[in-house]
């Protein structure tokens, strides 16, 4: 069978750049190795709404970052997606700290995320009085969103505007049709027959540098962190709190879900290939890192939760870490786009990166 556009994968931003090409008009079919949506890394995060304030300036991640997130509130308005705009501390727990927090302060303002309002100790112990740290700064941006409904929400789109999701369906090749052949220009080899299609969105998460590595020689390698959450009843937390951020990621940080629980994590791990086992043999870091900035913590009431796997990049020397959209301008492959390094905050992102697609197609 031949379609107009095939997407590998229907994690968030498989499904929002799914539907959003749907909505524009063109046949779209998702080919989605396990038996439903969001099944690895879309499900296997902190489910927050980032502002943008990390990222370097100019970067895809802190460009897409900051638009997803206004388009990311407004779908959640008007499809009744739940979430909460609930803002997000992050924590100096000593003063040679201070400048890390002025240095966020300046970067949100370069990544057009607004002003992260200083908050000295007093007013800290006011906004959270479990908290013990010298300083903060105040993201009034960040949220939380229930991430399961979101991709519903993006499937039900799809699926309106004629698009369809094709289950258990493993793509195990990406080959370009011989020259002169009519009909789609590339064709996929998948346990369930050969599809042929004009554009192939690869948006297969930890499993879409493999996959572009077929087509596109200069794909970076996958790389796999590993990150684990742990569960606590009955926090006293009213906003995320995060520390200073960590190399790799943002700290074992606490966020909170919709119900008001809790979860502390995610650290980073690296491991050779994919494995979402819970080792709880690291839960000692976890607590020291915790007691930092929240020192009543119980450990008895920390309880493992689940891991989640980021996908990164083999990065060769000098190059950023950063989101990689590779189309037929940077490899020559006509129809193909690839989606690299996904990992946070592509959630975040993913309304922004489908934004980005659709123009790209509709330019071709």
């Amino acid at each position: 069978m031949d379609v107009e556009v095939a997407v590998i994968g229907a994690g968030v931003v498989g499904l929002a750049v799914a539907q959003a090409l749907a909505r524009s008009g063109h046949e779209v079919v998702v080919l989605e190795r396990n038996l439903l949506i969001g099944a690895e890394t879309s499900a296997r995060n902190s489910e927050v709404i980032h502002a943008g304030i990390y990222y370097r300036s100019g970067s895809e991640k802190a460009a897409l970052c900051v638009r997803g997130k206004e388009l990311l509130y407004a779908h959640c308005e008007t499809q009744g997606v739940p979430h909460k705009n609930c803002g997000k501390l992050i924590v100096a727990t000593s003063e040679d700290q201070f400048a890390t927090l002025q240095d966020y302060q300046a970067q949100a303002m370069r990544n057009g995320v607004g002003e992260l309002r200083w908050v000295d100790q007093d007013e800290l112990h006011q906004l959270e009085p479990a908290v013990n740290a010298l300083a903060a700064v105040y993201s009034p941006t960040t949220g939380i969103i229930d991430s399961h409904q979101y991709m519903l929400s993006l499937q039900g789109l799809l699926e309106s505007h004629g698009g369809m999701i094709a289950f258990d369906t493993q793509v195990a090749s990406v080959e370009r049709r011989p020259q002169g052949q009519t009909g789609a220009g590339l064709q996929l080899v998948t346990n369930q027959g050969a599809i042929g299609c004009r554009w192939l969105i690869n948006s297969a998460g930890l499993w879409a540098p493999g996959l572009a590595q077929q087509l596109d020689d200069a794909t970076p390698a996958a790389r796999y962190a590993i990150g684990h959450y742990y569960s606590y009843a009955a926090a006293p937390f009213n906003r995320l709190v995060y520390p200073v951020a960590a190399a790799g990621g943002l700290g074992v940080h606490v966020t909170l879900d919709l119900a008001g629980q809790a979860r502390f994590g995610p650290d980073i791990r690296w491991i050779d290939s994919v494995d979402y086992e819970f080792d709880d043999s690291r839960r000692e870091e976890f607590v020291t890192a915790i007691r930092r900035y929240y020192p009543a913590l119980d450990e008895s009431r920390l309880q493992p939760g689940y891991t989640g796997i980021r996908p990164k990049l083999e990065l060769s020397q000098g190059q950023a870490d950063d989101f990689v959209i590779r189309g037929p301008q940077a490899h020559g492959v006509p129809g193909l786009i690839n989606l690299l390094g996904i990992e946070s905050p592509g959630l975040t992102a993913s309304l922004a990166i489908a934004e980005r697609l659709d123009a790209l197609v509709a330019a071709a």
